[in-house]
């Protein structure tokens, strides 16, 4: 059965679906929540040492990148970023050896980076924008997103120059 591709199985595409869902909707949620709350959190941040004006970047990037995660849009360049968040997160925030509850946090958040690796290498999988957009340009298995634009640039060079080598 193949691993990854426009070939891949339901179960394993629907796997790809759920877990990317499952992944960022702590993300999602968390942005959402900190727009109604922005004051509180800019006073968590800083209690932290973190300067309040990176409270925007996050916003950013809960919502804005786990909404692209969602929908499988970008995944190879925003999943790193995610991952970078949260390995940054688990050690600014939660590395409290003496808190059970600290480390658990910050295992969790290992943890995340560790789902996030995941689709920076296999990408966001068949049932995404990506998968679409691969299967509309006839390519098949798994591709970066600079791969398929190239394949795309490519093919439209081939047919100018079929077309322009007919008249």
């Amino acid at each position: 059965m193949p691993t990854h591709g426009p070939g891949m199985g339901t179960l394993e595409a629907g796997g790809l679906l759920a877990g990317r869902l499952l992944l960022v909707f702590v993300f999602v949620h968390e942005g959402w929540s900190i727009i109604g709350s922005y004051g509180a959190a800019a006073a968590y941040m800083q209690k932290f040492g973190m300067p309040p004006v990176l409270l925007p970047a996050v916003v950013a990037l809960q919502l804005g990148g786990g909404l692209l995660i969602a929908m499988g849009v970008l995944t190879r360049l925003v999943a790193p970023v995610f991952i970078v968040f949260c390995l940054l997160t688990a050690a600014l925030f939660h590395w409290q050896p003496g808190d059970t509850n600290q480390m658990l946090h910050f295992q969790k958040d290992l943890a995340i980076a560790g789902g996030f690796l995941v689709l920076a290498v296999g990408g966001a999988g068949p049932w995404s924008i990506e998968g679409l957009l691969r299967l509309s340009l006839g390519i098949r298995g798994h591709q970066s997103d600079l791969e398929m634009k190239t394949h795309q640039v490519h093919g439209s060079l081939r047919r100018n120059v079929r077309c322009c080598g007919n008249r």
